[in-house]
């Protein structure tokens, strides 16, 4: 006989969570180390004293310098006569990061522009940003978010490093290194936080450290112009995208795409997302705003979609809150042609259609 209902559990009529609780905190407690002055020195100081803490606060303090070792293990070149590097670093002691390289057909002798283009989430790593289509998932994969945005960069002419960062592609950890689909694109985020939590760091600060790590292989290839520096990232790639660049003077410009709105909407509220974003104390001091402000006054583009699900219940203006605390110090450098705000129709997608417009505003192109 089949059974009507589940007869074996009562219902609940009323629950008693905690998100109530959980953000009137959040009130109380908040973003106690934003910027408070009104002039360039005293933005440049709070700057040097915002950096040491989310330093600290990433677990930067405790990754272990070591040689990079690159190994050099394919070079082919691609139908459209770009050359595809594997291209594997040491970034800790034990610790290897695969990168693909993408190098365009050179015209002229100049050195050429770099970008670090670091992967999101659901695209298999390094195999959706450096466009390999040719891997049916990873090309439905492009298609859903436009996730080749490693390849749009090198058919503009840059050289474009394609990272798998920690927990994704072929540097899933153990539980997830499993040839099925599903474990082919997703990401061991949630046992890396797991591992590392305990010992004063995040998933977020490995990844930064293994960026750093990038761009300190970047500065041994001579033939490139290494002055020229840039990074671009959607989603968790855009994560990535705004702690390098909130630390890291070697940048000259960044893009970060899919990822700039208030915490308290994005990550509090909305408490499902991903363990790489979640990093101890962070909110004690910091929103975004603040910390993608640190990159006043170079260039610096923001990319949202207006429905975007990570805006948060409010919406677009959760992103706007945000962005008026970068205006505010791009303002102090009279630098607000520096800043743009690159807005879409639609929901939670990398969008490429004006980047050579937004490269040529910075003087890249």
């Amino acid at each position: 006989m089949e059974e009507k209902g589940n007869t074996r559990i009562i219902p609940i009529r009323k629950y008693y969570g905690s998100l109530e609780n959980m953000k009137a905190k959040f009130d109380r407690y908040a973003r106690k180390s934003f910027f408070r002055g009104n002039s360039i020195e005293e933005y440049e100081k709070w700057k040097k004293e915002a950096r040491e803490t989310l330093t600290n606060l990433l677990g930067l303090n405790r990754m272990e310098s070591v040689p990079l070792k690159p190994v050099t293990e394919e070079i082919i070149t691609l139908e459209n006569g770009i050359v595809r590097e594997k291209v594997i670093i040491q970034t800790e002691d034990n610790v290897w990061m695969p990168m693909y390289i993408l190098i365009p057909p050179k015209s002229g002798k100049e050195k050429r522009n770099v970008f670090l283009a670091p992967p999101g989430h659901q695209g298999a790593g390094k195999y959706s940003v450096a466009g390999c289509y040719e891997i049916p998932a990873v090309a439905d994969a492009i298609k859903r978010f436009e996730y080749d945005y490693g390849m749009q960069l090198a058919k503009l002419g840059f050289i474009t490093i394609c990272p798998d960062c920690r927990g994704f592609g072929e540097r899933r950890d153990e539980q997830l290194q499993n040839d099925d689909e599903e474990s082919f694109l997703r990401s061991s985020c949630f046992q890396l936080l797991h591992m590392a939590m305990g010992i004063g760091e995040t998933v977020a600060g490995m990844c930064v450290w293994d960026l750093m790590k990038a761009i300190d292989y970047i500065q041994t290839r001579t033939d490139w112009n290494f002055d020229k520096i840039s990074c671009l990232g959607f989603s968790g790639g855009g994560m990535q995208t705004l702690y390098l660049s909130a630390l890291e003077d070697r940048l000259d410009a960044v893009f970060i795409s899919g990822y700039l709105y208030g915490f308290k909407d994005s990550l509090q509220i909305l408490n499902g997302n991903c363990n790489c974003n979640y990093i101890p104390h962070l909110w004690e001091h910091f929103d975004m705003g603040d910390i993608a402000a640190m990159n006043a006054p170079r260039p610096l583009m923001i990319q949202s979609c207006r429905n975007d699900h990570l805006n948060g219940p409010r919406g677009m203006e959760n992103v706007y809150e945000q962005m008026e605390i970068i205006k505010n110090i791009y303002q102090l450098y009279d630098a607000d042609n520096m800043l743009v705000h690159d807005i879409h129709e639609g929901g939670h997608c990398w969008h490429g259609d004006n980047l050579a417009e937004i490269l040529e505003k910075f003087s890249l192109l």
